[in-house]
């Protein structure tokens, strides 16, 4: 009898909630889908009951909804969350710009955290953590299994308190461990500087709710002696962030056209975003770099400024995440994040699962200077040699350690220096 009872409360209060899941007019083909499956909540009672009668333990019914809410929203795709208090203040934190911790952009990956990418000067990246990394362990305790909140908050802590983190790489054949000293994680998503009278080098790390200014005022910053021959745009291991921050990327490059648009099952998810004929530098040679760590808003800034042939993307395959998600909060404590859209390129191109291709490969290698040989001789070496007349001493323009210390930057700047020989 006390099993029937539960079943048949809880199946009761299921029945009762969906009344007010859909208030709104449904044609009979919408309310033909929304309707409840009976058996898969009888399922649900029944291993409800059996839970609170069997289980080693004692559990709440309040935790074991609550376990029920998150599994249900986990199980969609790896972006989607059911947020507890502590994890949407965090998720507000991080798009704020400012948290503690180690400085890892996460998802989960074969039961294991995977690293996205390090953000810029965090202990994640003084440390060495690279993307695609795997985490196993925290500490002593085997993150296999455990939710990707739970990981977080494991790795956030007081500042100056050090976690030790074992980490699977490929092409390390056995497991290592690196210890960190958590730190106030202050992100300053854009940067920038000369690489070369005339040819700027921009840097964006993540796209925060300021990002579009602050790229403003970068170029600006650079422009303010001499008028650029050309930029290099760094997006490499960028996770993505806000999307309006994307937009105004892109706008900051193109005066006109389609930037990117969204598709979904609901009225609102369908979005579209144009550029607007202000422009914050002129139609000079634009290189973009991407890597495997370069996701979500980055890939929309790359896609549109490629589809609308206003850079050439260079580097690697981007990440693939073409998704948007959706925070709708439950109560004061309580928020659900869940996946309500795709995002596509002006060219209708999906970026979920796919990414963006670069129309330049340039792998991310690390050069060995040949020896000089001491053997070849020049001109100016023969004895007698006629002296040239003019008073200039021919150097080399070329940061001489930019190709050990960046190869891939190296090459940017390069094809940088080419596309402005062609403009003139």
């Amino acid at each position: 009898m006390l099993f029937r009872s539960v079943s048949f409360l809880l199946l009761s209060s299921l029945l009762s909630l969906n009344v007010f899941a859909y208030p709104t007019e449904q044609t009979s083909e919408e309310s033909s889908e929304n309707q409840l499956p009976l058996d898969e909540l009888r399922r649900f009672a029944e291993v409800f009951s059996s839970i609170k009668k069997s289980y080693v333990e004692p559990v709440t019914d309040q935790q074991l909804l609550e376990d029920a809410i998150a599994g249900m929203v986990r199980g969609l795709d790896p972006h989607s969350d059911y947020l507890i208090k502590e994890a949407f203040d965090n998720l507000q934190e991080h798009t704020n710009g400012e948290f503690g911790g180690l400085g890892i952009e996460v998802g989960m990956k074969d039961g294991f955290v995977h690293v996205i990418t390090p953000l810029d000067d965090t202990p994640a990246q003084e440390a060495g953590i690279k993307a695609g990394d795997l985490i196993t362990k925290l500490g002593d305790t085997p993150v296999q299994g455990m939710s990707l909140s739970d990981a977080v908050k494991l790795m956030r802590g007081k500042i100056g308190e050090s976690i030790r983190i074992t980490i699977m790489r490929e092409g390390v054949d056995a497991p290592f461990e690196v210890e960190l000293v958590r730190a106030a994680i202050k992100i300053r998503s854009v940067r920038s500087r000369l690489l070369e009278p005339g040819f700027g080098y921009v840097r964006i790390s993540e796209f925060q709710a300021n990002t579009g200014q602050d790229l403003l005022d970068a170029l600006a910053k650079l422009q303010k002696d001499e008028a650029l021959k050309g930029l290099v745009l760094d997006l490499r291991n960028n996770p993505g962030g806000v999307l309006q921050a994307a937009v105004a990327v892109s706008d900051a490059f193109l005066d006109e056209g389609l930037i990117v648009y969204t598709e979904g099952r609901i009225a609102r998810s369908e979005l579209e975003f144009n550029a607007t004929d202000d422009v914050a530098i002129g139609n000079v040679p634009l290189i973009v770099l991407i890597n495997g760590g370069s996701a979500s808003a980055s890939e929309i800034v790359a896609g549109a400024l490629q589809d609308q042939k206003r850079a050439v993307i260079m580097g690697t395959q981007s990440f693939g995440k073409g998704s948007v998600q959706t925070v709708v909060p439950l109560s004061e404590d309580r928020a659900v994040k869940i996946t309500t859209a795709r995002y596509f390129t002006p060219n209708g191109r999906s970026i979920q699962a796919q990414g963006i291709s670069p129309d330049v490969v340039v792998e991310d290698l690390q050069l060995d200077r040949k020896a000089p040989n001491l053997d070849q001789v020049r001109e100016v070496d023969l004895a007698g040699h006629l002296e040239n007349e003019s008073e200039e001493t021919v150097q080399s323009s070329v940061q001489s350690d930019l190709a050990g210390d960046d190869f891939q930057l190296y090459q940017a700047l390069t094809m940088l220096k080419a596309l402005n020989i062609l403009n003139r």
